[in-house]
């Protein structure tokens, strides 16, 4: 599958950069900033070693960098061709109203998860991506823990990175407006509702002294629910 593809060599991107890294700082040559920017990369292109094989090394990590994100980037193109031919386009388009699910996200949890209908709550779709608590029973004593952590990982994954998006106030950007657009006004009234509940969830959770990974744990299990009230709308095209 092309989203397999493309997550293995985003992964493989991810190894490059953290040898190329590794590499910098036994050299003594250290980034100031923690994230791969543009500016970062013009910097690794800018540095000089007084010993050849060190500067040859330098350059094939580089290289092998540079080769990971090109084949990330073909991939992702096949995916941006192939989509607008699968029978859950629909709900492609549909999702990307959402805050923090553009394209490949939502290709991803469509791909991964398959017909939403299976589910018949929210809260069923939930406990299939391991993103609702663990439970401790004790006679008449409950206790609820870290999530469980049962079923898919990927969109798990995948819904935890775009609640991040939630921990700032709500303000729809010029993306995002365009994205609403090409949605129904029942999806975009969806989209809009998550969006301010969420961002005012994460604000109230760590008011109250939750840590921030806590915070967006419990942003990514509503988000879910947003996920599933949308594809309750968007239909897929029949086969």
């Amino acid at each position: 599958d092309l989203e397999r593809a493309r997550d293995d060599a985003k992964n493989a991107e991810r190894a490059a950069r953290h040898q190329l890294d590794k590499f910098l700082l036994r050299q003594g040559r250290n980034w100031s900033e923690r994230k791969w920017t543009v500016r970062h990369v013009a910097w690794i292109r800018t540095l000089q070693f007084d010993n050849p094989v060190q500067q040859r090394v330098l350059h094939d990590y580089l290289r092998a960098v540079e080769e990971c994100v090109q084949r990330v980037r073909r991939l992702e193109q096949d995916i941006e061709e192939l989509v607008v031919t699968w029978s859950a386009h629909p709900q492609v388009v549909a999702l990307q109203a959402l805050r923090g699910v553009q394209l490949l996200t939502a290709v991803i949890i469509l791909a991964e998860v398959g017909d939403f209908r299976r589910f018949a709550s929210p809260r069923e779709l939930m406990a299939y991506l391991g993103l609702v608590p663990s439970e401790q029973s004790s006679g008449e004593r409950r206790r609820q823990g870290r999530i469980t952590r049962c079923g898919n990982q990927h969109v798990r994954r995948i819904l935890i990175e775009s609640a991040w998006n939630y921990r700032c106030r709500p303000r729809v950007s010029r993306p995002i407006a365009q994205r609403r657009e090409r949605v129904s006004p029942e999806v975009r009234a969806i989209a809009e509702k998550a969006e301010q509940r969420l961002c005012r969830r994460f604000e109230r959770l760590t008011s109250r002294g939750k840590s921030k990974v806590k915070a967006v744990t419990a942003i990514a299990r509503e988000l879910a629910g947003f996920v599933w009230a949308i594809t309750r709308v968007e239909q897929p095209l029949a086969r």
